[in-house]
């Protein structure tokens, strides 16, 4: 989860707030004679909007949410994004907002980050299930030798994974968690993430249907993530 979503869904509580006769459709309010020529007002976005499934210790293991509509995507994110706009915030910000990164010790070598991290990870019981050396398709199928280097290892706890999408299987999307080394432009080195903060979460009522367990899971593999990312920042082996 990201501190983006977090900002997101203020947006949603805010349609959410709107007086319950301005949600109400058309058809069940009184006709005001006086206002019968002037145009109906836009429909409240939320009217077009899937209503939400209820309580996840409800649902079926492993059972699909019904997928909303493309157009039902669209409008929410015509909804929350004039904020982000009015913001001033770019494209750069917003993905800033939804990452965690640290910069690497200066003097530690691209490999020595990688060896901390992957040592680590393995003291934590997180699985290095997968790693996409991104540089070396950039050289070989563009010929670009001049991109800093920049390397994605992905990392699985598991039993928390299971449990997680049996729960929410289209958290798969999300799974397994990655963690990018990368240089930026002066040839620091960096490592990100997506940000799995939770704690937002607390400040919503009812935590959006997110159980006690999951939650717990969910914010055991975010801080094993962090550990990972702050040893091999720090050059610890």
């Amino acid at each position: 989860m990201s501190r983006m979503l977090a900002a997101l869904l203020c947006v949603l509580g805010a349609g959410l707030s709107v007086p319950a006769a301005a949600q109400t459709p058309p058809a069940q309010r009184p006709v005001n004679p006086y206002l019968q020529n002037v145009p109906a007002p836009t429909p409240n976005i939320l009217s077009v909007l899937p209503r939400g499934t209820g309580s996840l210790a409800q649902h079926t293991p492993w059972a699909m949410t019904p997928m909303p509509t493309t157009e039902q995507k669209r409008q929410m994110m015509k909804a929350m994004l004039p904020m982000l706009n009015n913001m001033g915030l770019n494209i750069r910000d917003i993905m800033n907002y939804m990452t965690t990164k640290y910069q690497a010790k200066p003097g530690l070598s691209f490999e020595e980050v990688v060896e901390s991290m992957t040592l680590r990870a393995n003291q934590l019981n997180l699985k290095l299930v997968g790693h996409s050396p991104m540089i070396k398709d950039i050289q070989a199928v563009l010929g670009d030798t001049t991109s800093p280097r920049m390397e994605v290892f992905h990392f699985c706890d598991i039993a928390a994974g299971r449990e997680i999408m049996r729960l929410v299987p289209e958290s798969i999307v999300y799974l397994p968690c990655r963690i990018a080394v990368m240089e930026d432009d002066k040839k620091n080195i960096w490592l990100l993430t997506l940000d799995w903060d939770m704690a937002w979460l607390d400040s919503i009522n009812g935590s959006m249907g997110i159980t006690p367990e999951l939650s717990k899971m969910a914010v055991d593999i975010r801080d094993k993530m962090d550990n990972v990312m702050r040893a091999a920042a720090a050059g610890d082996l």
